[in-house]
């Protein structure tokens, strides 16, 4: 919707686009040009979106080779423990081995909490050791605007970011991995994990409210906490252009839902 009001001839008075989120951003990546802008610098918690960095970090592992795919990394009992039920899950299993590939689909589709900290753990020795890789990748890529504590977005008074920082992680994301982004960014469901009782697998749909509704629509990561509210960062090719936008500060899923389509 915006783009169609963005299209129209100069001579013609475009009517002035609104959004019911709080914070928005677009940019198109094919010229550089930010097209929307509400908020912007203003920093607010990531929630899920700030596994985009998280993502990022493995990804960049796995390009210089300190990493690979089929890697395998042990569920601790005491990661188990702790995020097991705490929020978005993959439904790991204590003591399971799962390939990196598998724990990418997990956090990236799934948004598993769990799965963050297992690829961290494995990937950095400890969450800890993780966080700070996120921290220093996040500053070569140029973010002005944003520290990460954790893995996974968990609410903590020492994370926040902003929206153009959320859109630039996606931009660095698609810009610096392109096949990894193709590859893990537009599944739109992942089965990991058993039921209780009756052991049947668990498949879950991605939350990207513009897959299968917007064309060219092919990213990234939607995010919610009671404080953050409702937020998605999405990316899609429009006319021939890469679209990036964020839109946070929601308040409901349907809400959400609603502004991301409208926007791209």
């Amino acid at each position: 919707a915006f783009l169609a009001a963005s299209a129209v001839p100069a001579m013609a008075q475009a009517p002035t686009f609104t959004t019911p989120a709080v914070y928005a951003y677009m940019k198109d990546l094919s010229s550089g040009t930010v097209l929307y802008a509400k908020a912007a610098d203003t920093r607010i918690p990531p929630a899920s979106m700030g596994k985009m960095m998280s993502v990022y970090v493995a990804f960049e592992m796995i390009k210089r080779g300190d990493a690979t795919l089929d890697q395998k990394i042990m569920v601790r009992p005491e990661t188990w423990t702790k995020w097991h039920s705490q929020g978005s899950t993959m439904f790991l299993s204590v003591n399971e081995q799962v390939s990196v590939e598998n724990l990418l689909h997990g956090i990236v589709t799934l948004s598993g909490n769990d799965a963050c900290v297992v690829l961290a753990e494995g990937l950095g020795g400890t969450e800890e050791n993780y966080v700070a890789l996120m921290n220093a990748a996040a500053k070569r890529i140029g973010l002005k605007n944003s520290h990460f504590a954790n893995t996974n977005g968990w609410p903590d008074p020492n994370e926040f970011v902003t929206a153009r920082d959320l859109a630039m992680i996606a931009e660095a994301t698609i810009r610096d991995f392109p096949d990894l982004y193709k590859k893990f960014y537009s599944k739109d469901s992942f089965t990991w994990g058993k039921t209780l009782g009756k052991g049947e697998a668990i498949t879950q749909p991605n939350r990207n409210p513009l897959l299968g509704k917007i064309s060219g629509a092919d990213g990234l990561k939607t995010g919610h906490t009671e404080e953050a509210g409702y937020g998605f960062t999405g990316s899609a090719i429009q006319g021939g252009r890469r679209i990036v936008m964020v839109v946070a500060g929601l308040s409901s899923f349907n809400e959400r839902i609603g502004a991301s389509v409208d926007f791209m």
